[in-house]
């Protein structure tokens, strides 16, 4: 595995190859970001990864300076998964001004759930992802679907721009008890740890509830975030929405979208310091 770390070096190695397949991600790897890896190694000619904290998406109160730094791991993981480049930008490299042009997408899509409870998140991830397909020009680009709205930004937006990019979801790898896998799952103490999969367990029991027949969205919302209140967290939302838009669903038009698959149930909730999200399509 070749680590590369300035942009022009970069473009210089990989001017050799046709079809670029890429992973961004900001390190403190886990087997999910590896299972993207063996997803996108396939897909291209050349295997890009890229390790970059980005300060941008962080709001002043989160986590960027105690964000977990796993180099040395990352770097071996990545080498045993396939990965042909990693390329790990310092902060200078990547913005050597400050960034003044940014990248705002629309605010039906972006100003909900994640970019309402962390504004400007999808400002800072935008900007971010479309100065890294900048970089490394790449053909396929895979994200992780426990990301869900991020994944639905970042294929809106290179639509938007006519990228020539296959932006692809890799499903979310889940440990045995059922929770999603995260870098910030490092946080959870073990106590929290044997709690946190109680979020997964309330999106199982609502998506259940949708393939049942329920229909009182506003009450499926509200008994979950109340178990989990209960049980000592503080949700930011629990909640079902159209998977095309992510807006809340009509009453009358739940079943069709049941039966069609057209539903997704969205979860965001602290336990401890720690906030985790997970999503489940129904």
């Amino acid at each position: 595995m070749k680590i590369i770390k300035t942009i022009t070096e970069l473009r210089d190695h990989l001017s050799h190859f046709k079809r670029p397949a890429f992973v961004p991600t900001m390190g403190n790897l886990h087997e999910g970001h590896l299972t993207l890896v063996r997803q996108a190694k396939p897909l291209g000619d050349v295997l890009v990864a890229s390790i970059f904290v980005n300060r941008l998406q962080f709001l002043p109160h989160e986590d960027f300076d105690t964000y977990p730094r796993t180099w040395e791991a990352d770097c071996a993981a990545l080498e045993a998964a396939g990965c042909d480049v990693l390329f790990a930008p310092t902060e200078k490299e990547l913005y050597p001004e400050p960034q003044g042009f940014k990248v705002h997408p629309p605010v039906e899509l972006s100003d909900l759930l994640e970019g309402h409870f962390r504004p400007g998140f999808f400002v800072g991830v935008c900007t971010v992802v479309l100065k890294l397909f900048n970089c490394v020009q790449p053909r396929v680009a895979v994200f992780g679907q426990k990301d869900y709205q991020q994944l639905m930004v970042i294929r809106r937006m290179a639509q938007q721009f006519a990228l020539p990019i296959d932006v692809i979801g890799g499903a979310t790898l889940r440990a045995a008890d059922g929770l999603a896998l995260s870098s910030r799952n490092n946080y959870l103490s073990p106590g929290d740890r044997a709690e946190a999969v109680h979020l997964s367990q309330a999106l199982k029991a609502m998506a259940q509830a949708l393939r049942e027949g329920a229909v009182d969205i506003s009450a499926l919302e509200r008994q979950a975030m109340t178990h989990l209140t209960a049980r000592g967290w503080q949700p930011d939302y629990l909640v079902v929405r159209r998977r095309a838009d992510l807006q809340p669903p009509a009453t009358g038009d739940i079943p069709e979208l049941t039966h069609n698959q057209g539903l997704v149930v969205l979860g965001a909730a602290r336990l401890g310091a720690t906030r985790l999200i997970d999503n489940l399509e129904v």
